[in-house]
């Protein structure tokens, strides 16, 4: 049977933005499969709160998503179990310094695989569902994608690869999927600095280049990606929406 409420397959769910976003799609009754890799127990606790405030609302996806096999897996374990996809949101991503002297091969394979071919092969895999449902697909991107964060070409590359598929996916989908992104600025700080005190020093920079002057919230970006899901945005495909407080460099 198909189920009677929308259903969105979030990649990275289990902490941080991904999080965030599940739990503000979950409050405004979308159900959820949750894609996480190695955060096991978030993902279980995340779920687990989700299921006690609605009752069969959630399916925990294990997956490394640089195993190209494991996508269309995803997609069809999420169709197998609601019945249903109504909307995708790629917002799993590796993120890792990259400084170009000792960078290798496989960073740059681990980095394309994870951050740009991941999400295109998710939304092509999901495609036919999306279609079915009129829904809509949202990359989670980042400022860095158009400018270059020094020490992470290869992030930096990944990201402004993400916005140029979010680009063509939206001509190639439409007229019956909207693609769209959103590109956070300074939400959440890295979780580890091997210099704390540079780290506060870039961190103070950053905020200083920023016009609101402060950083943003999980749920600023989860609001954005809400709406691009939404028939609010009904109008809306192929565009990045900013998240950044005005980031000015």
């Amino acid at each position: 049977m198909r189920h009677p409420r929308p259903v969105v397959l979030v990649t990275g769910a289990a902490r941080r933005i991904g999080a965030a976003i599940a739990r503000r799609l979950h409050a405004h009754g979308y159900d959820l499969a949750l894609h996480h890799h190695h955060s096991v127990a978030d993902a279980t606790d995340l779920a687990a709160a989700l299921e006690t405030a609605r009752d069969g609302s959630t399916l925990l996806l294990q997956a490394d998503l640089a195993r190209f096999d494991r996508l269309p897996e995803l997609v069809a374990a999420c169709v197998g179990h609601f019945g249903r996809l109504d909307g995708l949101v790629n917002n799993a991503s590796l993120f890792q310094p990259t400084p170009l002297a000792t960078a290798t091969p496989a960073q740059w394979d681990a980095m394309m695989s994870t951050n740009a071919r991941a999400p295109l092969f998710l939304a092509m895999a999901a495609a036919p569902h999306l279609r079915a449902a009129g829904g809509a697909v949202v990359n989670v991107t980042d400022l860095y994608a158009g400018r270059p964060l020094h020490g992470h070409a290869f992030y930096s590359a990944s990201k402004a690869a993400l916005v140029s598929l979010t680009r063509a996916l939206a001509q190639e989908l439409a007229p019956d999927v909207r693609v769209n992104a959103v590109a956070p600025g300074a939400i959440l700080w890295p979780e580890q600095a091997s210099d704390p005190q540079q780290a506060q020093a870039r961190q103070r920079a950053i905020l200083d280049a920023t016009s609101l002057g402060r950083s943003g919230a999980p749920g600023d970006v989860a609001a954005a990606v809400h709406w691009l899901l939404s028939a609010d945005a009904g109008y809306v495909t192929g565009q990045v929406l900013h998240v950044d407080g005005g980031r000015e460099r």
